[in-house]
Order: C-alpha cells, then sequence, then structure tokens
C-alpha cells in the first residue's frame, strides 16, 4: 500500500477549514483549482494526483510559499490530457488509478515532451524517483518530507531545467545540420582543378530562403591535359537535403568524366543519365552553364541547357553571351546538347550564376533585378572598384554584387545564390 503525502495532517487541516468555513472566518476553497495569482504571468503547475488529501496538501504548501503559482487538479491521466496543454510544470504521482510506475510518465513525456514534469513518490520509493529522472523528469519530491519553500523552488527548478534541456537539443540539431550542410556544400563547392597562371577563379555561395537551408546549386573548374578549361554551374530546382544531395552527384559525375576524358559534347548527356539514376523524384530538373575554354585562352564553347546566360567581361564592356536553347536535363530525353563558339579576347572575365541572383525583388516592389538590372550592377562595381578586367579583383566584385542584390531584396533571397567568375588576365 504506498503512502500518502502527510494524508493524516491534511485531512485534519481540510476540516479545520471546513469548520472555519462554518463561522465565516475562512472561506474554504474546493481542492480541484486554487487561483494562487491574479496576473497572468504565474506559473501554471498541473498536479495529477488521485488522493484528495496528497493534493489539498500540495495547494496548501504553494499557497503559503507564495510565488504566482496557479494549480489545476487531475485525478488521473485520462482527466490530465485536456489540461496538459496550458501546463509549464506538471506534479506527478506514480500511483494513479489508470497507471502504475513509471507508464504515467512515459505517457506524459509523449503527450507532451516540452514540459517540465516533477514526479511525486513515497517514502518507500524513493529507487523510483530516481528511475523517473533516468526515464525524463526533471526532478522527483518524496512525500512527506517536503516544505512549501522547498516545493515551489524544485518547480522552478524543473522549470528551468526543461528549458536548458530543450535548448541544448536544439544545439544539438542545428549543430548536425551544421555538419551536414558543410558536408553537403563542401561537395557542391569544389576548388577548382587548374594550373594555368593566366586564369584566375572566384566563387561565391548563399543559401536562400529565412532558414538557410542548403540548395542544389553547384560550381565546378576543371582544366584537362589537352589544355583546354572546362566551367560548369548548375541549378537542381528546389531547395533542401535531396535537391542538395542530387547537385553534388552531379558535379563529382561531370568533373570525373571531364577528367577522364570524356568529350564535351557528351558531357551533359551524361549528367542526365546520373540526373535520371539519382533523382528521388521524377520532377526533379536541373538547369547548367557549361563553358570551355580553348588552350589558346581567347575563345571557348558555350553550352546552355535551361540556365541563364553567362556575362562576358571585357574592356570592351559586357555582354550576355546567349547560346541555343535547349531544354534541362531530366525534362528531356535528349542525346545531344547545341554549342555556340564565342570568342572572349585577350583579357576577359566569365560570369556565370544561378537564378537566384536575378530574381530578388527591387525595393519590396513586384519587379524582379533581371539580367539588365545584374549587368547594370556589374558595369557600377567596375567603376566603384576601379576593377580592371584579368586583375584579379574578381572576389571584391562578386561580394558587391551579393550585398547590392540583397539590399535591392530588402533582405535575404528566396533562393540560394551561385555565382563564379572565370578570368584572363
Amino acid at each position: 500500500m504506498r503512502k500518502r503525502f502527510h494524508s493524516h495532517y491534511a485531512r485534519r487541516l481540510m476540516g479545520a477549514r471546513v469548520a472555519a468555513k462554518a463561522t465565516g472566518r475562512l472561506r474554504f476553497c474546493p481542492p480541484r483549482v486554487v487561483l494562487m495569482a491574479a496576473d497572468a504571468e504565474r506559473m501554471r503547475v498541473l498536479l495529477v494526483e488521485d488522493d484528495d488529501g496528497d493534493a489539498f496538501l500540495v495547494e496548501e504548501l504553494l499557497g503559503e510559499a507564495g510565488g504566482g503559482v496557479r494549480v489545476q487538479r487531475a485525478r488521473r491521466l485520462a482527466d490530465a490530457r485536456r489540461q496538459l496543454r496550458d501546463a509549464d510544470c506538471v506534479l506527478l504521482d506514480l500511483g494513479l488509478p489508470d497507471s502504475e510506475g513509471l507508464d504515467g510518465l512515459r505517457w506524459l513525456l509523449r503527450e507532451r515532451a516540452d514540459v517540465a514534469v516533477v514526479v511525486l513518490t513515497g517514502l518507500a520509493d524513493e529507487y523510483l524517483g530516481e528511475q523517473a529522472v533516468k526515464a525524463g523528469a526533471q526532478d522527483y519530491l518524496v512525500k512527506g518530507d517536503v516544505s512549501g519553500k522547498l516545493l515551489l523552488r524544485v518547480i522552478r527548478y524543473a522549470m528551468e531545467r526543461r528549458r536548458w534541456d530543450e535548448a541544448q537539443r536544439q544545439l544539438h540539431v542545428a549543430r548536425l545540420s551544421a555538419e551536414e550542410n558543410a558536408r553537403l556544400e563542401r561537395g557542391l563547392l569544389p576548388s577548382p582543378v587548374l594550373d594555368d597562371a593566366r586564369l584566375s577563379v572566384a566563387a561565391r555561395y548563399r543559401p536562400g530562403g529565412q532558414q538557410r537551408l542548403l540548395g542544389g546549386d553547384f560550381y565546378d573548374v576543371v582544366q584537362t591535359a589537352d589544355g583546354w578549361v572546362h566551367a560548369l554551374i548548375g541549378d537542381v530546382c528546389g531547395r533542401g537535403p535531396a535537391e542538395a544531395a542530387l547537385g553534388v552527384c552531379l558535379r563529382v559525375a561531370w568533373r570525373a568524366l571531364v577528367l577522364a576524358g570524356h568529350p564535351s559534347a557528351d558531357l551533359l548527356s551524361a549528367v542526365q543519365r546520373v540526373l535520371r539514376h539519382e533523382q528521388q523524384d521524377e520532377a526533379m530538373f536541373a538547369t547548367v552553364c557549361m563553358v570551355s575554354v580553348a588552350p589558346d585562352r581567347c575563345s571557348g564553347v558555350l553550352r546552355l541547357a535551361g540556365h541563364p546566360p553567362p556575362l562576358l567581361v571585357t574592356p570592351d564592356g559586357i555582354t550576355e553571351l546567349i547560346g541555343p536553347t535547349s531544354p534541362p536535363p531530366g525534362l528531356n530525353d535528349a542525346e545531344s546538347w547545341a554549342s555556340r563558339p564565342v570568342e572572349l579576347g585577350d583579357r576577359w572575365s566569365l560570369l556565370l550564376y544561378t537564378d537566384g541572383l536575378i530574381e530578388g525583388r527591387i525595393a519590396k516592389g513586384p519587379y524582379r533585378l533581371g539580367t539588365d538590372g545584374l549587368i547594370e550592377l556589374v558595369r557600377d562595381g567596375l567603376v566603384a572598384l576601379s576593377y580592371e578586367v584579368g586583375g584579379g579583383r574578381d572576389d571584391a566584385l562578386l561580394d558587391r554584387l551579393i550585398d547590392q542584390v540583397r539590399d535591392l531584396n530588402s533582405g535575404e533571397l528566396d533562393d540560394d545564390i551561385a555565382i563564379l567568375a572565370l578570368g584572363r588576365s
């Protein structure tokens, strides 16, 4: 038979209060709900206890201790379900009509994992209280061995400890997410394979959205043994781990094929085959821009698959390199991809970017930046930075572009941004 929480004292005290009610010297409050404070900021404690004497004593102890506590009473777990939503802390008896031992605690933690729980045990069940803490309760109290101040202090401590545990859990989840994003980002944004000292590479990536989820934007630069330099930028439609993982697969496959000497004309067909095998959803697709720079470094070949055209910056100005229109990989069954030869000149910089850079809004209005707006920003940046084409200041230009696009959008962009600058001095 389980021990009662000073039940003999509680019954005498209850009888005294009932008697006092008859004389008018004291107003009797039923033990179900006792409002301890009038303000809305008081702590809300749900007492799950079937014994009236034990419940009455808990309410009396909290009333004497003060501290602004509002107590609600439930006799069993089934009754507690309706009141649990509004509770800051639960005082839980481990022996109830509809639960025994730690079963009630496990049920409670399943129903509301974020609530602080203090269990009430008998004098002979202190070991059970320790097991309850290991199972997820914030603390335990032994019935018959507690004062009002101690009870109030334990409740406050339990609430603070629960907040601390939740903060640590969220920090752990954030740390794991950051580590996962870092691994994916290393796969999406590699170091270039480049030996030509005449060429320079700068790149920037910024995840979009308020939650800053990693997306499927990717880029790469690889120089092959025959002297050609191949630059790639792509964007998997959507944002999240699945899109990022697919972007990593496509970039790694592309780099491996380039280094293996696969003909450049067939690279996008191979990328599409990889996408077909690796996509988790049939609706997933990727847009791609690929520029192959000839060994003379004055000409090249452009291939566009549903992607925004790159910008060519030369001493003579800024030009958008328009190529043949081709559908994105994943939305067609093409075996070959159209290309266009391009003249680059003696000094040049190629800006390859994903559509997140040009889809930002202007001053919260209905208009988006677009390619024309981007060209104006690049032109202003050349003047502001005293930019010399091929002079190695691409990093500063890319930082300025991202900052200006964010400012025009009045905050973070909805989509990811990836920019790759390949230049010849």
